[in-house]
């Protein structure tokens, strides 16, 4: 019998049962299975193709990349001219965090001279604040800002001091009124020789003394005011009115009181705008109106606060002038060249800079100050050039003031080949020579009893939470290098460790 299908349908095999027998082919991805998936790798989903990046650009299309436009910021305003620097040169003198010290004595005309308060924390007067800061005495870098008030340590050289300035004022028996001492204060550094300067304006304020300070000596050597030369002088000098006008800004502004009680005793033609029976604050008033006459008008100034007896032809009963403090912080930047060129491309020495020259006159000249006083000058070890000149010189003064003549073997000298300063030398041999009236201070480290004072002190104000004993006294006084003051304030102000408790046996 024929079968209904053919012979060939017959033996042709299925599709589905050739793939189940022939073995998977090796082109199909193999795939980690699961333990819960068991289908093939070949049932699965095709992969989708990546679109293609490269299209075909349009006709006159731009092939610029397009980025997304970022929103507009608002530009802040840059801070007025100077607002910068003030900020810098900005002076805290209070903390009202900071724990208020009771019974702590202030700096007076009663205690400026007490010998039983040496060793001890002063308060600076509060009523003196605002003269100390018009005459600059306080700087950004010191401490102020970490207590209650301002105050300071009543070390040997503040209680000489203010011996001193009873001497000269004549409040004290052995009194040698009228005198003049010339002083140049040296120290390493953070030894306290600003703060020194401070103390000084501080007492001479309470005595009422005129005070006239260059706060910073670099200022006026740096190139950073005007200046112009001065005709007919020869070497030729040169005068900075913005400079001066700015003293006699500071001047006025922190000894008010004693010149607008003092009127004028000499001739000034060359001021016209000065009027017969003027006070001394209003003659030194036209030079901060018109910088142009400002060296004309210190001229006048000095020489009314340095008078004895009036002129002849002024009518005004002559008043007697008080006694000056003269100061100036950084000597080594008036001793060598200045960055101020003359018209012929040279650099100008800055002893022939009439400001600076003035001021260094002081120490060469013999009763500088007609009316006595005290003439104060330190160097800065912070900011300030190398100078081998001066330091010649410091040493030089230091042999004299040893017994040490010139003529002798150890009398310091400048090395062959050096290339001293001969101005600077010159300067110095002029001073000494005028009947030894210049001196050298040295200033040191703190003793241990007013190192005790001052770590005291920080504990009282809340910035030191540790016991105050001889250990810890004798531990700050030796990691600040014997008490230097400033160091010594760089330690306390660290952050302290909690010491470990130890027990103590007791019989």
């Amino acid at each position: 019998m024929v079968p209904s299908a053919c012979w060939n349908c017959v033996l042709r095999p299925r599709a589905a049962a050739t793939r189940a027998l022939l073995p998977p082919s090796s082109s199909a991805p193999r795939v980690a299975s699961a333990p819960f998936h068991s289908s093939a790798a070949q049932y699965a989903q095709p992969a989708k193709k990546k679109a293609n990046t490269q299209t075909m650009m349009k006709h006159r299309q731009s092939m610029s990349i397009r980025r997304k436009k970022k929103k507009p910021v608002d530009r802040v305003r840059p801070p007025p001219v100077g607002e910068r620097k003030a900020l810098k040169k900005r002076i805290v003198l209070s903390n009202p965090n900071a724990l208020e010290i009771e019974g702590m004595a202030d700096l007076s005309a009663e205690t400026m001279s007490n010998p039983s308060l040496r060793g001890t924390i002063m308060g600076l007067p509060v009523d003196k604040l605002d003269q100390l800061r018009a005459v600059e005495a306080f700087k950004p870098k010191q401490s102020w800002s970490l207590f209650r008030r301002p105050s300071t340590v009543f070390r040997r050289s503040t209680y000489e001091m203010g011996r001193l300035i009873d001497q000269i004022t004549g409040d004290v028996e052995g009194a040698q009124q009228g005198k003049v001492v010339k002083k140049i204060v040296t120290g390493p550094k953070g030894s306290g020789k600003t703060v020194h300067l401070l103390q000084a304006m501080t007492m001479a304020f309470i005595k009422k003394w005129v005070v006239i300070t260059v706060p910073d000596a670099r200022e006026l050597v740096s190139g950073d005011t005007a200046y112009s030369p001065i005709e007919g002088t020869n070497p030729t000098q040169y005068v900075q009115p913005n400079a001066t006008s700015t003293l006699l800004s500071r001047v006025v502004k922190a000894n008010q009181d004693v010149l607008a009680g003092l009127r004028i005793s000499q001739q000034h033609p060359a001021l016209k705008g000065l009027k017969p029976g003027s006070t001394l604050a209003d003659l030194a008033k036209l030079g901060l109106q018109d910088a142009a006459v400002a060296w004309p008008v210190f001229q006048a100034l000095w020489t009314e606060l340095n008078a004895t007896k009036a002129a002849p032809g002024v009518k005004d009963e002559f008043q007697p002038r008080p006694p000056m403090l003269v100061t100036l912080d950084g000597l080594a930047h008036w001793m060598g060249e200045s960055v101020y060129r003359a018209a012929d491309y040279t650099t100008i020495h800055s002893h022939d800079l009439v400001f600076v020259n003035h001021f260094l006159s002081l120490l060469t000249q013999g009763q500088t100050l007609g009316n006595g006083g005290l003439v104060l000058y330190a160097t800065s070890t912070s900011n300030s050039p190398s100078n081998y000149s001066l330091e010649v010189g410091l040493d030089q003064l230091a042999a004299r003031q040893e017994g040490v003549k010139p003529s002798s073997p150890e009398y310091p000298q400048p090395e062959s080949y050096s290339d001293a300063d001969p101005r600077v030398m010159d300067l110095f041999q002029a001073s000494m020579s005028k009947d030894g009236l210049l001196e050298l201070q040295t200033l040191s480290g703190l003793t241990r009893d007013e190192t005790r004072s001052y770590v005291t002190y920080f504990a009282r104000s809340g910035l030191l939470r540790e016991v105050v004993n001889d250990q810890l006294v004798g531990e700050k006084w030796s990691l600040s290098g014997g008490g230097v003051i400033g160091e010594l304030e760089k330690v306390l102000r660290r952050p302290q460790l909690s010491r470990p408790q130890v027990a103590t046996a007791t019989a």
